[in-house]
């Protein structure tokens, strides 16, 4: 990915993973669609001062960018990623799991990983602070974006609501607890990496990535109560790669003034 011309950049090469992917029926495809559009909508945001810092937030949108495209030249080249995205791909590799897992163990690796490590490198030190309004928005931006993703994928997946009903909550709800968590997880690590030179970042990043895989086994491996649930979504689901790649491609972006009002009511109770 060329960084010269932000985040137009990302969005090419994000556009080019997806093409890839519907051409050789790969499963990578479903996250980078849904980290299409959400950078879509950063993009937007950048252009119409939706962001307190348009700038800084084009810098992070371009750090964070580069983490996915990292691990996914490492593979490619025959290294390693970290073992957080490496779990991804092997799961893409793999047609027992569902839709909604492949989409939530990418996002497990990108927000709980990778952004925190983002928001540091953007903005280390006592500048992190002011972030987080911004970095507050961006995640909302996903989590209201995933919210309309699992309400679409009923067309290729029937049964998806069984998860939810046997797990206690509706799907929207569920997933956007689950984002609300990690990102304030992930603002945590972007606060202990900030206060760090960046040569000592390695072996919180290590430890933080072994933690990130652990959950994603979980997701992939949920326990018994879900996984026969799992067992009977899948069955119903289609196993036609394009079509779920084209579903995904359709799902309408959320609204930034919406984004907007969620982000500032749930900021309310904090002031």
């Amino acid at each position: 990915m060329g960084g010269d011309r932000g985040v137009s950049s990302v969005l090419e090469a994000l556009e080019a993973v997806i093409e890839e992917s519907w051409r050789t029926r790969s499963r990578d495809g479903y996250f980078a669609c849904l980290y299409h559009k959400v950078t879509q909508k950063v993009a937007e945001g950048i252009a119409t001062g939706f962001f307190d810092d348009p700038e800084r937030m084009e810098r992070l949108d371009i750090a964070f960018a580069q983490r996915y495209f990292d691990a996914r030249d490492a593979l490619r080249t025959g290294r390693r990623p970290t073992r957080s995205w490496e779990i991804v791909f092997e799961a893409a590799r793999q047609r027992r799991h569902v839709i909604a897992q492949h989409l939530l163990v990418a996002i497990n690796a990108h927000i709980n990983l990778d952004l925190g490590i983002a928001a540091a490198l953007t903005a280390p030190g006592d500048r992190l602070p002011p972030l987080r309004r911004d970095f507050d928005r961006i995640n909302e931006i996903l989590a209201s974006l995933v919210a309309e993703v699992l309400r679409d994928l009923g067309i290729v997946s029937p049964w998806i609501g069984l998860l939810d009903t046997l797990g206690g909550r509706r799907d929207d709800e569920l997933l956007r607890f689950s984002i609300v968590v990690a990102r304030s997880e992930a603002w945590r690590f972007a606060t202990e990496l900030a206060a760090l030179p960046p040569d000592q970042h390695t072996g919180p990043i290590q430890a933080r990535d072994a933690a990130v895989a652990g959950l994603a086994r979980r997701v992939l491996s949920p326990g018994p109560l879900l996984t026969p649930a799992v067992w009977l979504v899948r069955l119903r689901e289609t196993a036609d790669v394009r079509e779920v790649i084209d579903v995904l491609r359709r799902v309408p972006a959320p609204d930034l003034g919406e984004v907007e009002r969620r982000v500032s009511s749930r900021r309310a109770p904090e002031r």
